[in-house]
């Protein structure tokens, strides 16, 4: 839509921008950096924030908030709505001033900076906006489990989840989630495939797309399990 009009594009930005910068601030959090479209966020630094991954979750899902007002906004001028993606996680990290002797930023770097930044790129495989490690779930949530996925780049695998925003998962719709994840594991094809038929008429519809792509592997391992399946998902891209 902005091929032809790189200044409508950096207006578009800045509108997205501020109020997502806003959240972070208001959260307690650090911005770190913008990075083209993307909004790169820390908490616990430089200051000492005992809650940080709590600050962040409450974060992400005000901005999921926020995007809805603004897509409405932008709907009405004509423009494009636009969609995001976050990454949440939380670990041991080095924090300061870092690049080279003529210039620096102050940032954060580490393995778990660096799932943070997969799980951002995988939440549109998964057709979700949020994706959060294993080491982020805190008291005050109610997440949802979604794989085990081996990130680009990492051998080990993360237990990765999703907070539900729209509708509030029931016991019987947890208790049916749980069953289809634990027959996927095992490779309980037919009885997975049939779990996650079910799932994607009753389970809240945010989660639609997320069991698509989930009945698409199924299929597809259905096929070529490999011979030491683990239920760990190996992503091929970032």
């Amino acid at each position: 839509q902005f091929k032809t009009d790189p200044q409508g594009l950096g207006k578009l930005i800045n509108r997205y921008m501020t109020p997502m910068t806003d959240l972070v601030m208001r959260k307690e959090g650090t911005i770190d950096k913008y990075i083209g479209d993307a909004l790169m966020a820390i908490w616990n630094a430089p200051l000492d924030v005992d809650n940080h991954a709590q600050l962040a979750i409450e974060t992400a899902q005000e901005m999921e908030v926020e995007l809805k007002k603004l897509n409405k906004e932008l709907n009405a001028d004509g423009l494009m709505e636009l969609g995001v993606g976050i990454g949440i996680n939380t670990g041991d990290a080095v924090v300061g001033n870092m690049g080279s002797n003529q210039r620096f930023d102050y940032t954060v770097l580490g393995d778990s900076v660096n799932l943070a930044a997969r799980l951002e790129g995988q939440s549109k495989a998964y057709g979700l906006t949020l994706l959060i490690g294993e080491d982020a779930v805190c008291e005050g949530f109610d997440f949802l489990e979604l794989d085990l996925i081996a990130v680009k780049g990492k051998e080990d695998p993360a237990r990765i989840f999703t907070i539900v925003m729209d509708e509030k998962p029931t016991g019987k719709f947890l208790t049916s989630h749980k069953t289809f994840l634990n027959n996927y594991r095992k490779g309980n094809w037919g009885k997975a495939k049939a779990n996650c038929e079910k799932l994607l008429i009753t389970a809240p519809k945010e989660l639609n797309k997320y069991y698509e792509v989930m009945l698409e592997r199924i299929n597809e391992l259905e096929r070529t399990t490999p011979e030491n399946w683990t239920g760990v998902f190996v992503a091929t891209s970032k």
